[in-house]
Order: C-alpha cells, then structure tokens, then sequence
C-alpha cells in the first residue's frame, strides 16, 4: 500500500511537474516577449478585469470540483449534473459582465474597458465547457494528457499573442491571447478526454455535492475578492501604470511559488482523498509533502529576492525597474503559501469545508484591515501588509491540523525550519558575490551557480533529508 501511494505520488509528481514547468516556462518566455513590446498600461487594463473574471471563475466551479475529487462514491450522474452547472453559470456571469462593462468602464475612467470586458469574459464560457474534462483527468492523476493540452494551446496563443503586440494591437493582443487559448484548450481536451456528458441533471446529485462545494465556493470567494482588492484600490487611486507595475510583480513573484504549490496540491488532494480515514499514514504523507515543498520553494523565493534587479533589467528593460522593490517584498509573501495550501488541503480531504469556510472569514476580516491601514504607505506599505497577513494566515491555517491528525504548528516549524535556515544563508552568500559585479548578466549567471552550488553543498553538510527525496523523486 505504501509502496502503492509512493508510485502514485512520484507518476503524479513527475508529470505534473512536466505540464506546469512547460506551460509556465513557455508562457513566462512568451510573456516577456510581450511585456518588452506593450506598455504598463496595457497590463493595467487587463489588472482592472481581473476582479470580475476571477470572481465570475470561482462561482462557475463552485466547489464541485473539489467536490468530485473529494468523492469517493462519485458517478456520471455527479460529472453531468456539474457539467450543466457549470455552463449556467458561465452564461449568467457573462451576461452580468457585459451589461455592466459600462459601469466598470465608469468606475476606472477608462472608456476602453467596456469593449475589452465584453470580449476577454466570452473566456468564462469557453473554458466551462471542458472544466469536467479537465477534473476526471485530475481525479486519475493524468497530468501527461493535460500536459500536452496546456503547452499546445500556450504555444499557438503565445504566437498570436507576440504577433499582435508587434503590430501594436495593444491591450487587445492580450484579449486576443486569452481567448485562443481558452478556445484550443477545450477542443483539445474533448479530442483527448473522449468525455461527454449524459442528458441528465440530477437535483438529488447537486444538493451532495453541495452540501460540500458550497462552503468551499464561499471559501474561494472571499480568498479571490481580497487578492484583487489590490488590483481595485491601486486601479482607483493610483495610475493604470502602477497597476501593470504592480500585476507584474505579482506575475514574477507567485511563478515559483505557485507552480510548485499547484504540482504539490493536485497530486497529494487526489491522493491524501483516498487514505483519509488513515490518520497514521496521512499524517506521514503530510509532513513529506510539507517538508519537500520547503526545501524547494525557499531558496527559490530568496533567491529571486536578491537576483530581483539584475533579472528585471535583463528580461524587461529599464522601463520596468519600478517592479523590483513589489517583487523583493512579495517574494516574502509568496514563501509561505505553499504552508498554508497544504494545511487547507488536509481540512478538504476530511471533509471539513465548514472548518475551512470559517477560517477564511476569520483571515479575510483580518486582511482587510491590514490592507485598508496600509493604503496611506503606497503600494510599497501595501505589500508589506501582505506579508504581515502570509505569517498571520500561515498560523490560522494550521490551527486545525492537529485535531486532526495530531500534528501541532511547532511541529511543523520543526520540519521547515532547517530549510529555511539554509535558504536565508544561501541568499546572503548570493548578494555578498554578486553586489560588486555590475553587468546584469554576469550577476545572474553567478548569483544562479553559487546559489544552487551554495544550497546542494550545504544541504549535504547537514543530511537534509529533503535532498534524500528529492534526488530519489528525480530517480524515480
């Protein structure tokens, strides 16, 4: 059985690892590419959107697909009646968003927004046609098929997308982007998936299913309004331009952290779901995944901190500096995340969702007091609100943990901290060797060697355990 979760994990490891490296690669390049040709502004625009199509997203899924992984007793009855769902929803927030472009439009001084809003959001119903598709893949752990889904679609989008920005298309190159990417993913998922739906809705399937996705649809909610409370107050009172200086460093700063925190997360709630009523052995899988997420998000995060400038200049251009100082403190930010996740994973797969819900309001509440007292600092003051919030939220999260498998906060400082330690020394050696160099290239390119050089050697100094895993991950 172990040896059975350990295959499991590594199969579920590598090609997740595959989809979202690839896919994030090819759309970090193709993104760079873009953001060299477009302004600010441009990102600004699409930065004062992003509220509403994130909002619109989280009720489209509704929790059901947590709902359906949770499951064990799921059937097509359940797949089909969310399938249905999902395409209503889709429908009535696009409606929502194109009556109200206008106002949206009004509320930023921006006429340009309504066209964009109408366009951009027909993404919302385009995806929901293959968000079941894209769930039973994720319930068989098969992230080799949405691998290829993924980077085919970023590719050709990415094409059309630098093609138009040359042409100086503008914003319009990002809205054009959107849509073929959601437009290729969903006809690739139903030339790969081979799933259709059965011509039923059952009231008896939904009212199950949510039962659980409920709380978790309030839950995500209140989670995606604050994180683009951001966008709506730096969009309100200050310029389009910081905003899009602003997204950036957000862009560059979740891409380590995330990508990690989304490998991590889909493969171990699939996997922890089917041995949740074993608290031995999901207490074991637990700290596993907690400690190997550790040791490969912080020096990645701190890393990226100290090299901030250097690779800003080299990527981006001048014109972008003023993202290097959000970068560094979000960064920070991010580093935690990754805790955080995997303690709300562990209340998914018990089943507790109304745990789940109650933790979020209780954050939430707190965050929007931070954000709102941090305003008078600039945007500066307001990311570092976030990073009070990550530690403040990184506690809460795990509050519940060990009631649940007996597993307390010192614990799990424990398990993390020697990574952590590692990674802090690491980035003092890193900026020590590379703060008298001037060239921006040459700074990376020895900021990266004596990095990854310092970190590994270091590592095995002290035995670290995680180094053990990871290197028998890559073998396996």
């Amino acid at each position: 059985m172990v040896e059975n979760l350990r295959k499991k994990t590594v199969s579920g490891v590598f090609w997740s690892a595959i989809e979202r490296f690839s896919l994030q690669g090819v759309m970090f390049i193709i993104n760079i590419i873009m953001a060299r040709l477009l302004l600010p502004s441009d990102y600004g625009i699409i930065g004062m959107l992003a509220v509403f199509l994130l909002i619109s997203q989280t009720f489209i899924d509704g929790g059901f697909t947590n709902a359906l992984i949770q499951r064990k007793d799921r059937t097509e009855i359940d797949f089909s009646t969310v399938f249905y769902f999902n395409i209503f929803v889709a429908f009535l927030f696009y409606i929502l968003i194109f009556v109200s472009a206008p106002l949206i439009a009004d509320f930023y001084n921006m006429p340009d927004l309504r066209d964009v809003a109408r366009i951009i959001s027909l993404s919302l119903i385009i995806s929901s046609l293959s968000a079941i598709h894209k769930t039973k893949l994720t319930i068989d752990i098969d992230f080799k098929t949405q691998s290829k889904i993924s980077l085919t679609a970023a590719l050709i989008s990415g094409v059309i997308g630098i093609w138009m920005a040359y042409e100086n298309f503008g914003v319009w190159a990002l809205v054009t982007q959107t849509l073929v990417n959601s437009i290729l993913q969903t006809g690739l998922y139903y030339l790969f998936s081979h799933w259709f739906p059965l011509r039923i809705f059952s009231w008896v399937s939904f009212r199950i299913l949510f039962s659980f996705g409920s709380k978790l649809l309030v839950s995500s909610l209140i989670h995606t309004v604050y994180y683009n409370l951001y966008s709506i107050v730096i969009g309100k009172k200050f310029s389009a331009a910081d905003l899009g200086y602003y997204t950036r460093a957000e862009q560059f700063a979740v891409f380590p952290s995330s990508n990690v925190n989304s490998i991590i997360s889909r493969v171990t709630f699939p996997i922890l779901s089917g041995i949740q009523d074993d608290d031995v052995r999901l207490a074991f899988a637990y700290r596993k995944y907690i400690r190997l997420a550790s040791f490969i998000i912080f020096p990645l995060m701190i890393g990226l901190a100290v090299l901030a400038k250097p690779l800003i200049i080299l990527l981006l251009t001048e014109k972008w500096l003023g993202i290097v100082v959000l970068l560094q403190i979000l960064c920070l930010d991010w580093m935690l995340d990754h805790l955080s996740i995997i303690n709300l994973n562990l209340l998914y797969v018990k089943g507790r969702s109304d745990w789940a819900l109650r933790l979020e309001v209780i954050k939430k509440t707190i965050a929007t007091i931070i954000l709102f007292a941090s305003i008078p600092f600039g945007i500066v003051g307001m990311c570092w609100g976030r990073v009070l919030y990550s530690v403040i939220a990184t506690y809460l999260n795990s509050y519940y943990t060990k009631s649940l498998i007996g597993l307390s906060l010192g614990t799990q400082i424990k398990d993390i901290l020697p990574s952590l330690m590692i990674a802090i020394l690491m980035g003092i050696i890193v900026h020590g060797s590379t703060m008298l160099l001037s060239n921006a290239i040459l700074q990376l390119l020895v900021g990266f060697i004596v990095g990854v050089g310092c970190y590994f050697i270091i590592s095995k100094f002290f035995k670290m355990d995680s180094l053990d895993e990871l290197f028998s991950l890559i073998k396996r």
